[in-house]
């Protein structure tokens, strides 16, 4: 759909979510019983935004699987307030090692409780900040507060009723199938602001423009949030 315009052919500065509403897993897969379903995307160029949608709603029918949607209508999300210290939420897993074929560096377990898991994302994050071209020199030589602080409670929670918050996933890049293991639970980041602002617009980790590292800011409905999320990726 993004090759309609030739600017946006290798364009990756986008996010989005899976496909949200009333699902059941089979063997034969994901079966959705909700006759709407929600998908969330974001960016921060307008322009882009703005060419994406134009096309998604050009299409008369889009067929995932055996999945037939039809485009019905757009919302804008309320503004958040965004700070120099914000609780996320992950609405997709956090992919924190990048992937290539036949690699299985990516399917590494990294502890979140550690300064590799948060030194890692910090990389990850200034080069697509640096990639962006939104940002002076200046500007990116003040951006190196970043400490990632995982919700301990919910992990052992997690832990303890023998559910995972790390898991396996399957990535697809030209047809080719490659796995990385990504990570789903609440954190606490610090970071300044416009740090914190991209990666809410844009998402987190490796792989956001591929639906992986979707955050949400921890709000009034957190705690049904998270309830949800367990189920979801648990």
């Amino acid at each position: 759909m993004l090759g309609k315009k030739p600017e946006y052919y290798s364009y990756t500065q986008y996010n989005f979510s899976g496909l949200k509403g009333q699902t059941k897993i089979s063997r034969k897969g994901l079966h959705f019983y909700s006759s709407r379903v929600t998908l969330v995307f974001s960016a921060t160029n307008p322009d882009f935004l703005e060419h994406f949608l134009t096309v998604l709603f050009d299409q008369k029918e889009l067929l995932i699987g055996n999945l037939q949607l039809v485009p019905e209508a757009k919302e804008l999300e309320e503004p958040v307030a965004i700070s120099d210290s914000v609780k996320f939420l992950c609405i997709s897993p956090v992919v924190v090692l990048p992937s290539s074929f036949n690699d299985e560096g990516s399917k590494r377990f990294i502890p979140p409780d550690t300064d590799e898991f948060s030194d890692l994302l910090y990389d990850n994050t200034i080069e697509r900040m640096t990639a962006s071209g939104n940002f002076t020199d200046q500007q990116m030589a003040e951006f190196y507060k970043f400490q990632l602080v995982a919700d301990k409670d919910y992990i052992d929670r997690i832990q303890s009723s023998h559910k995972k918050f790390a898991r396996i996933y399957p990535l697809y890049d030209s047809d080719v199938k490659y796995e990385v293991r990504g990570y789903t639970f609440p954190f606490v980041l610090y970071a300044p602001r416009p740090v914190q602002q991209f990666i809410y617009e844009n998402g987190l980790g490796y792989f956001s423009h591929k639906g992986f590292g979707m955050l949400d800011v921890s709000g009034s409905s957190t705690q049904k949030r998270e309830i949800d999320l367990e189920a979801t990726y648990a």
